[in-house]
């Protein structure tokens, strides 16, 4: 077997020769059994993974308050604000602004100071965060296919085998970027642009109903930022809500019918055209440049 779900298999039955190896040592240490420790050992690390049992309807997502610092420096204070399910919203404001910092809060990589984010108790794989790239290591060594399969990776976890409709998968969502070629070439090989298309494509294979993009069309050019602006609009008619960070105001009033305006704190939220007002720019302290977008 070769491909995406060959390697996966191959990687996977060489870790768990070497778990039960250790289970093994436990066992004779302590009379613990090897499958009872293989057990707690795939719950601890598979817990996340479970497979979807049919379609999940985007939650509602409200920030109450809401405070993140990095090392006791506040990039946002009090914030307060809500996307409906089913929302299109542009997360817009100056450098430094906490644009991403909102979003991490959101996906739950940032842990609050203080204040909240209410999903209604959503599951977790409800939510799928697009990363900027250069948060990405691409000097690992993997293939274009492996890295856009681990979208599915709540499908089969660490210890199962790789489903079957994997690799057509994989081939599929890449085809939706247009980069159907890449599939064995490593990530590193890819240009900026073709890099983003791939994150675009493991966000594919997610199927997620909520979508955290930030700088989603960061470095790359207008054929490119068309070509994804569809993607994205096109998951937004399925009714998935998406939430994206951006920074060019003329491409949020053409798409974008719903907008935030930050700067540490809330400017303003609402319908994308009585937040990106003139006053309401200059209060989150846009340069007079940037007018020339509203």
């Amino acid at each position: 077997m070769d491909g995406v779900d060959g390697r996966f298999n191959r990687v996977r039955a060489a870790l768990a020769g070497r778990i039960e190896a250790f289970w093994r040592a436990v066992q004779d240490a302590t009379g613990r059994s090897v499958a009872r420790g293989q057990r707690y050992l795939q719950r601890l690390l598979d817990g996340g993974y479970d497979p979807p049992t049919g379609p999940v309807a985007p939650p509602a997502i409200a920030c109450a308050d809401l405070t993140v610092a990095y090392h006791a420096v506040r990039a946002i204070e009090s914030v307060t604000v809500e996307f409906p399910p089913g929302s299109m919203t542009a997360v817009v404001g100056p450098n430094g602004g906490g644009k991403s910092t909102l979003l991490k809060a959101i996906a739950g990589i940032l842990r609050p100071e203080s204040g909240r984010v209410d999903d209604e108790g959503a599951p977790r794989h409800s939510l799928a965060y697009l990363p900027q790239s250069d948060e990405v290591d691409r000097s690992f060594p993997i293939s274009t296919g492996e890295f856009v399969a681990f979208g599915a990776w709540r499908d089969f976890g660490a210890f199962a085998a790789a489903p079957a409709w994997l690799r057509e998968e994989v081939h599929r969502a890449l085809a939706a970027v247009d980069l159907r070629e890449a599939y064995d070439r490593p990530i590193a090989a890819l240009s900026v642009g073709q890099f983003r298309r791939v994150l675009f494509a493991r966000l594919t294979l997610q199927r997620a109903p909520v979508l955290l993009l930030d700088e989603p069309f960061a470095g790359i050019d207008a054929a490119t930022t068309a070509d994804l602006l569809r993607l994205i609009e096109a998951w937004h008619d399925e009714g998935r809500t998406i939430i994206a960070v951006l920074h060019d105001l003329s491409q949020v009033r053409r798409h974008f019918p719903h907008a935030v305006l930050l700067a540490r704190r809330s400017i303003a939220a609402g319908n994308t055209d009585a937040v990106l007002t003139s006053e309401h720019l200059a209060a989150a302290g846009f340069a007079g440049a940037a007018f020339d977008d509203a």
